[in-house]
């Protein structure tokens, strides 16, 4: 598997608020799993309509992959998937972009066109 450029992270508007000087540590579901939980182009609205169905806001941490070091590993999940996982706080200097999604009509997050 090739590593894409970039990975996603989507979380709620007041976990985001929580980065500081020393990173994001991620929501406290995120901390009791032990690593915080990201996506790839692929497999992030997937994601937002089984763990954040409705969230409003909602943001999508678009990362650069290689900025994450040793930390960034890719284990299965969903139907055997490999998922980024990032074991460590996530520097904001690997951070790229973020941006609230917004609800259409039936309640699915708009998505940017998103890159690999």
């Amino acid at each position: 598997m090739s590593t894409p450029r970039l990975i996603y992270h989507l979380c709620r508007a007041e976990d985001w608020r929580t980065a500081g000087a020393d990173g994001y540590d991620g929501s406290p579901a995120a901390r009791a799993d032990g690593f915080l939980h990201l996506s790839t182009a692929t497999q992030v609205e997937e994601s937002a309509a089984r763990h954040f169905a409705g969230v409003q806001p909602l943001m999508l941490v678009t990362v650069e992959a290689a900025a994450l070091g040793e930390g960034l590993r890719w284990e299965p999940s969903r139907r055997g998937q490999l998922f980024p996982h990032l074991y460590g706080p996530l520097p904001l200097t690997a951070v790229v972009g973020v941006a609230e999604l917004t609800l259409d009509r039936e309640g699915a997050h708009n998505f940017p066109v998103l890159e690999d």
